[in-house]
Parts: C-alpha cells; structure tokens; sequence
C-alpha cells in the first residue's frame, strides 16, 4: 500500500503493540482515551435547540491532537483503529470530526478499522477489510451521554438545594445504590427463625459409616421449622433412641453437568471476585493490558481478545484451536462429537462481540507466567480455563438417596451423596457460586448398602439453626443483578460501583456493599419526589431504547424528548418543595433504620438529654444529623447514625464535658460535640476572654484552641483525661524507618488515624491503636500497597525543565502521585507508574496546576543563544531582589513561576512532544 497511513488508535500500549505490526509506512499515534466530553458546566446539552450539545477538549487532549494532526496534515489514508464498541465509535468520530474542524480531511481517505484481538493476524485482516463509521453506534453514544448528562446536571441541583450534604445523582448509579439500600432495609427488618435439625450417624453391616438426616417422624413428614425449639427436639431424640432400623430404599440418578459458556465482561468480573479477589474495576485494567499487548520474550502481542462483550461465541478458528488442544492434552474421551455453540441469554445481549477468551490456545499459562505480575497470570489462566472448559465433555455425576426407617415406620432419615462418574470438563474449571445456601453438590461419598441390610444406631446430634438474613451484594452478585434486571450495559459496571465508592454513598466492608447514610438519604429522598426515575424497570426500558438506537430501530432525539418532557416536569415539581416536606418524607422513611426498636419497650426516639424531647433527622448546610424536637431549649444532637452502632455515643447534653485540667499549661481539656462527631478540646472557646493580666492580645490574635478527633469506637462517655492528653499530643514518634532512618509519625487526620513515614501515609486499620501501635507494625503497613494501587518506591524522575527542581514519583493514600514543589497531580488510573516518564509527570503537573489556578512553570522555546550580557542580567536582578524584598516577593517575581527560566534550558521541553506515548490516560 503506497502512501502515506497514520492509524489512530486510544492507549499508547496498543499503538505500540501495533506499530510493531504493520511496519514503517504506518505511523501509529494515540488519542489517549476520549478526546473532548459535555463541559461540566450547565448549558452543554441544550433541549431547547432540539437537544444541540457543545463540546470541549480535555485537559491534556490539546498536545495529542496536535500530533495526530500533524501527522494526518501529509496523510494519505487515515484509519481510526479504536476498540469495536459504542465508546470505541465514539471516540473515533470525535477525532474525525476535530480533523475536519481544521480542514484537514480534504485529500486523507478516512476508514474505520476493528479487530477483535491484537494480534498479527487479525489486525492485518482489518487493515484489508475497512468500513465507514457507524452512524447508528454513534447515535447511541449520543443518546446516552445527553441523557446521563441531564439527568446529573438537573437532578443534582435540587438534591444540593433540598439535601444539603448530599453529592449528586446519576441515571444507572441510583438505580444500583437503590439495590444496595433495599438489601440492607431487607436485613434489619429481619428476624431469625429458630428450628432444629436431627442427625444421626449409622454403621453398615461391614463397619462404614454413614450420616443421615431425620425427615419423618410417627407418620408425619417434618418441614424446615417442624421442630422450632429445643424441648421438641429433646423429645425427637428421645422418641428415636429405643427404635430399631434398616434400610428402606435406596436410589440412584444419574445427572450431567454441561460446562459453562466463555467469559463475558460481567461473568469475568463475577467470577475474577469470587476466585481472586479483585475488584470489577481492577479486573477491567488488568484485562485491558492483556488485550492491548505484553512482551513475550521480545515480541509484543495480546494475550486475550476484547475485554468489553456481552457474546459467548467463540470463532470456528478458535473452537478448532481449543478442540486440538483438548485432544491433545486429555484424551478423546473429554473432547465431545461436535463442537459447543452457545447462545448469549442475557437481555438485549449484542453477539457482534466474540467471548473473552485467549488469542491464542496453545499459550499456556505456564509458558506466559514470567512476563506476567501476580493478578496478571491468574486472570490470564481463569479466563484459558474457562475458554478450555467450555468445549469440554460433560461430567457424569451419580446421586444417591437412601433412606433408613424403622420396621413400624415411626421414623425415617435419608442420607445423600454424590459420586463423580466422569468429570469432564470439571477436570479444568468449576464455577464458585455466590450467596449460596445449597448444600455442596458432590456431598460424602456413601458406603455401598442395600435394601433391608439392618443398621446399627450411633450417635444422636440435635442441632439448633436461625434463618439468615439475605447476604449484602458483593461486587459479584450486585453484577449479576444488574444484568438480570437489563440495567447497564458490560462496559459500564466497573464504572458504576466505583462511582458509587468514590461518592462516600456506599464502603466495600468484607468485600460486601454497605451503604452509608449519606447513600440511603439521597435514595429516600429519589424515591419521594423521583420514583420513576430509580424504578428499575423504568432505567431497563431506557436502556432498551439505547440499544434500538444502536440498531437503528429508532431515532435518538425522539428518545430523548420523550424522557424529558417527563423529566423536566418532575423536577419543576419540586421547585416548591419545603425543607420540612424532604425532612418529614426522610423521617418517615428512614425511621425505622436510625431508630430500630431495642425491645424494651423503650422509646428509641426519646431524647437522652431532657427524656422529653423527640429525635428526629434534621437538615444543616453542612448536611444532615439527628436532633431534639425541643431545639433550642434542648441542643442535643448526634451524627446521622444508629443509636447503638459504631457511632453510638453517650449524651453530652447541652454543652462540653470537662475531663480536668492539663497539667501543663492549667487549661481545660473537654470531650465536645461537632457537626462531624465528637472531639477533644484543650482550651477555652475561640473567642473566649482570656485573664485580663495586662498582657491581653487583640482579638484576631486569639489563637485557637486544640483539638482532636475521637477514634472510632471510642465513645465520649469512656473518654477519660489521661486518654484525652495522649491524643492532643499527636502525633507522635514511633520510631525510625528501619531501611531510611527517618522518623515514623502516628497521628489522627480528617481521614482518621493514620502513620506517616517521609511524604508517605496510610491509614491505621480498625483493629490498629493510634496511641499504642508499634515500630514493625508502622513499616508493615507502609510496606503495603494503596488501596486499589500498587505501592511505588519514591524516585526522582528528573528536573524540571522551567526551574531545574526536582520532580519526583511518590506513593500516597489515593495511590501513586509527581510532585513538584508544593504541586502534586496524581497518575491516571490508567496510568501505572512504570509507565510515567518526565516529560509525562511535567504535563501532568501543568495540567494540575491550571486546574488549582496556580502559576504553570514554563520553558522558553529553544533559540538563538543569548548573548552573555542577557544571560547574566537575570541573576543580578535576582539577587538584588532577594536581598531586598520581603519574604513573600520572591515568589512574585521569581523568574520559573512565570516561564522566564534561563534560555539554556529550554530544550528541556523538546521530548515533551512525543512523551505522552510512553503513557497512558483514558
């Protein structure tokens, strides 16, 4: 192919991996990621103008595209190779449409090329086979970010206006947190059931042994709560002990169990956190790193195919491959007669997408373990497994029920057991199953018995049991769900439970969703006044239409009109809504979670502090609390908590607690109650008149008093002066970093406690005691890796190209981080810290310091070199100004702060034109 081809793609890992393909006529370039998005401002999707929506480049989107137009401006053929799905789509017709705003697409050909893996193969396949842009895709992408915008930028004002505190809301992330809320609703509205069961274990007439189960007693069949206490348990025993047995039956059933079909994304991220324990959101980065390509001993290619598919097929090129592979390595007799098609049964599931599977069969997870990390090989070998399974023979099982009686039929028990015939593709891969209350299905083996053979009575084991109340969602099953219900879509869960996360809406306890108060006040308070808008199968039929959209089965805008001419009308209801209705509608709904019955007979809504008042939620402009209805005669409040929980505290009544003096200065120490829990006080009140002793200082002189904040699960009332001294003392020194010799801190933060060695902290855990924690245990807990992020060592990157200070790479609580100066940005979550080069960290830091309104370091373009004169002004004026000037005006006038660093450095920003290839950040 002659001419000239540049070929667009999102990460620089994936232009890197195909560049290697397709050889020096291509040049390969990255967009990284989207380009431009809706501004975050209102006004940006304008249904007015028939739903008109503006658009503005990101914060580091200027330079790539910079580059991608500099090479198209000499292109021939210009081919947008993004991934093959809607986000894909899109993002190659923002390109395109960016290109033809510059008027640089009129002589370049402009394809649209997919592949499915990232190998040689298939992409040169592509290369052959381009296409036009898929308007319909597109459409869909559109319709779906203008509704998710409406819905964020005209629900999420009325929710700051009426529940103050609250973040915002969002169109399929409500939805999901109303699954969350309703669960936890489910498990405090339940009380456990008692019953008992009977065991008792037999011997056979050749000595083996046997357990089974009491099912009928004196002509009755028994029901799970057939004996409800331990009186008629006791008596069940009793009534079996004198009777003789035998056995009455036994039978046999022969079942087969099919394997499971290929990984899908929401299968992959079910079973990826019941396997190994990872998270949606860092299974989705690890297998995007798979498909976009790993060094394999010198040659750069994807292990697996695309991440983002709601298809189960597999090609006949791969079914053939896996088949081979499965003859080869265990025999005939697991490989079946014809190959295994399977069908997706997941609503509107898309089959344009291949199954997740590995790109190439023979590649077995032993071959590929060394260039691979830890998560890496055992996501890689789960999805080979399953690939492998699912083309597998299916496993023969034999069930086996017998049943054990007394001649007169007083009592029957049954024993069960299952016996593995053939296991097939269980010899490869078996599926965890989440939240189940089954018994495992390959129970104890039984021993041979036959009908009639007598059995000799062992033991008798009555057994107490409580129902239990449904599980909390686990990232698995809250996936699972969301699939059953039609809500979201396979590119969007990992988004919605981090969304959720990172909103302090709901915490990952155990890795079980809890949701926070915060979380169930913005649902209750959606379900009030928005209901339709977070029923779930009001959010599946919108998803339904976005699919039809995509299929070109009906026009986007008219969705769109159709949504918020209802839309619109609901939130122009509540433009009258008082304060005191929302609080009423919250009362009422969320009573029984903040003041649950204790079964005393108490009233739990009665107030600690008078005994007269009435406890109920009330509403500041910092949020929610719960209060007396005696206000202002009565002050008593308390955090939006369960009377009883973690955050259960004893009154402090209507002012502070006095512990005693501090024996150093004299001054109060007081355990007091703020709008964010309770602290500890040393001093009088900001503002209070100190001692008139003739030495009294203005009152903007006043210095604060000290204060800190209670641990949690330490409550007010067990506070006592020599705990409360030990805590104004934070921080305090631990001891020295065994490896750097610098001290290591441990002190309370607006995050809680924490351990602070160098730049470096991390949050004490709750089993972790600020005040006694210790040396090895401060160093472990550094050592460990943020959460979500591996851990990096502090490193220099190089200086800075405008000012010659150093930028270096750092660790912190939200993961890795550069820094320069008093500038900090934090990578990308697509970003590892392997990846970051200098030049990258520089344009990061620019970014982060215009995004803060602060000065941005600039180096001047390379130029002539300055005369000798010139270059030895700025120093003089410098020094003259720095010998002079107030402590506070070389800041002002430093010459790097405004982009005048001397001229011999300014070639230090000539890589930057080519850095952000070596990272990325979609």
């Amino acid at each position: 192919m002659s001419g000239s081809n540049v070929v667009i793609v999102e990460s620089p890992a994936k232009a890197k991996t195909i560049n290697k393909y397709l050889g020096s006529d291509y040049t390969v370039l990255a967009s990284y990621g989207h380009v431009r998005d809706l501004p975050a401002k209102d006004g940006s999707v304008r249904p007015e103008e028939d739903f008109t929506m503006s658009w503005e480049l990101g914060d580091r989107s200027k330079r790539h595209l910079d580059e991608i137009a500099r090479a198209v401006r000499q292109a021939d053929r210009v081919y947008l190779a993004t991934d093959p799905d809607r986000e894909g789509e899109a993002i190659a017709w923002h390109v395109k449409e960016l290109l033809a705003d510059r008027r640089l697409l009129g002589k370049a050909e402009v394809r649209r090329v997919t592949f499915n893996e990232i190998t040689k193969s298939a992409v040169l396949d592509a290369m052959r086979n381009p296409r036009d842009l898929n308007q319909e895709l597109i459409e869909a992408y559109l319709a779906r970010r203008a509704l998710d915008y409406l819905v964020g930028f005209t629900l999420s004002p009325v929710l700051w206006r009426k529940l103050p505190g609250s973040r915002s809301a969002g169109r399929v992330q409500s939805v999901a947190l109303r699954l969350i809320c309703e669960r936890e609703a489910e498990i405090e509205a339940f009380r456990p059931q008692e019953y008992w069961s009977i065991e008792v274990t037999f011997t056979t007439p050749s000595g083996q042994t046997l357990t089974a189960r009491l099912t009928h007693l004196d002509g009755k069949k028994l029901d799970k709560f057939a004996i409800g206490e331990k009186g008629a348990a006791l008596a069940a025993v009793e009534r079996l002990k004198p009777l003789a047995y035998a056995v009455r039956s036994v039978e046999h059933r022969q079942v087969r169990r099919n394997p499971y079909a290929p990984f899908t994304t929401s299968t992959l991220q079910q079973e990826a956190s019941r396997k190994l324990g990872l998270g949606a959101t860092r299974t989705m980065r690890i297998a995007q790193k798979l498909y976009e390509g790993v060094d394999i001993g010198g040659e750069t290619v994807g292990l697996i195919t695309y991440m983002r598919t709601d298809g189960v097929q597999l090609s006949a090129e791969a079914i053939g491959q896996t088949r081979e592979l499965i003859g080869q390595s265990w025999g005939g007799e697991y490989l079946p007669p014809t190959p295994r098609i399977y069908k997706s049964t997941a609503k509107n599931a898309q089959e344009a997408h291949e199954a997740i599977r590995p790109t190439d069969l023979f590649r077995r997870p032993e071959q590929v373990a060394r260039f691979l990390d830890r998560d890496e090989i055992r996501l890689y070998e789960l999805i080979w497994k399953r690939t492998i399974a699912a083309q597998m023979e299916s496993a023969q099982l034999d069930q086996v029920a017998v049943d054990i009686a007394s001649p007169g039929g007083e009592a029957v028990l049954r024993a069960t057991g299952t016996v593995v015939l053939f296991d097939g593709f269980l010899r490869v891969y078996a599926e965890e199953k989440d939240d189940s209350a089954d018994e495992e299905e390959g129970g104890a083996r039984l021993p041979p018995v036959k009908e009639g053979e007598a059995m000799r009575r062992g033991e008798i084991r009555p057994e107490q049991h409580f129902t239990q109340p449904p599980p909390r969602y686990s990232e698995a099953s809250l996936v699972k769900k969301l699939e059953e219900l039609g809500i979201g879509r396979p590119s969007t869960y990992a988004s919605i439970m981090q969304v959720l996360q990172d909103r302090d809406y709901v915490v990952l306890d155990k890795r079980r969703f809890v949701p926070q108060d915060r979380g169930r006040l913005v649902i209750a308070f959606l379900a009030s006044f928005f209901e339709r808008y977070v029923e779930y199968n009001f959010t599946a039929d919108l998803e339904n239409q976005l699919d039809d959209i995509s299929g070109g089965r009906i026009d986007w805008k008219a969705v769109l009109r159709q949504f918020w001419q209802a839309f619109s009308a609901a939130v122009e209801q509540t433009r009258d809504l008082s304060i005191s209705q929302v609080i009423d509608s919250l009362d009422r709904d969320l009573g029984p979670h903040f003041f649950p019955e204790a079964g005393d007979g108490n009233d739990p809504r009665l107030c600690p502090s008078c005994s007269a008042g009435r406890l109920g939620l009330k509403l500041s402009r910092n949020g929610a609390f719960i209060g007396c209805s005696r206000y202002p005669e009565c002050r008593y409040t308390r955090p939006l908590s369960v009377a009883g929980g973690d955050e259960a505290q004893e009154p402090l009544g209507d002012g502070p607690r006095e512990l005693g003096a501090d024996p150093a200065t004299g001054m109060p120490v007081t355990v007091r109650r703020g709008p964010y829990g309770a602290y500890i006080q040393l001093g009088p009140v900001p503002g209070a008149e100190p001692a008139d002793d003739g030495k009294r200082k203005k009152k903007t002189e006043v210095e604060k008093p000290k204060r800190v904040s209670l641990p949690k699960g330490l409550a007010p009332g067990d506070v006592a002066l020599e705990t409360a001294l030990k805590l104004l003392a934070l921080p305090r020194d631990i001891g020295r970093h065994p490896e750097t010799g610098e001290t290591i801190t441990a002190g309370i933060g607006r995050f809680g406690p924490y351990v602070k060695h160098g730049p470096t902290y991390k949050s004490l855990t709750a089993e972790d005691d600020v005040l006694e924690i210790g040396l090895n245990r401060a160093v472990y807990l550094l050592g460990e890796p943020a959460k979500g992020r591996a851990a990096v060592p502090a490193k220099t990157l190089g200086d800075h190209p405008a000012d010659g200070k150093p930028v270096t790479l750092n660790s912190g609580r939200y993961g890795p981080y550069v820094k320069h100066g008093k500038i900090m940005a934090s990578l990308p979550k697509a970003m590892s810290a392997d990846e970051i080069t200098l030049e990258g960290a520089v344009e990061l830091l620019a970014a982060k310091a215009a995004k803060d309104g602060k000065p941005v370091p600039k180096a001047k373009e390379a130029k002539a070199p300055p005369k000798k004169a010139a270059a030895k002004a700025p120093a003089k004026t410098e020094a003259k100004t720095a010998a002079k000037a107030p402590a506070k005006t070389p800041a002002k006038t430093a010459s790097p702060a405004k982009g005048k660093a001397p001229a011999k450095k300014a070639a230090g920003s000539a890589p930057a034109r080519t850095s952000r290839r070596t990272a990325s950040a979609e």
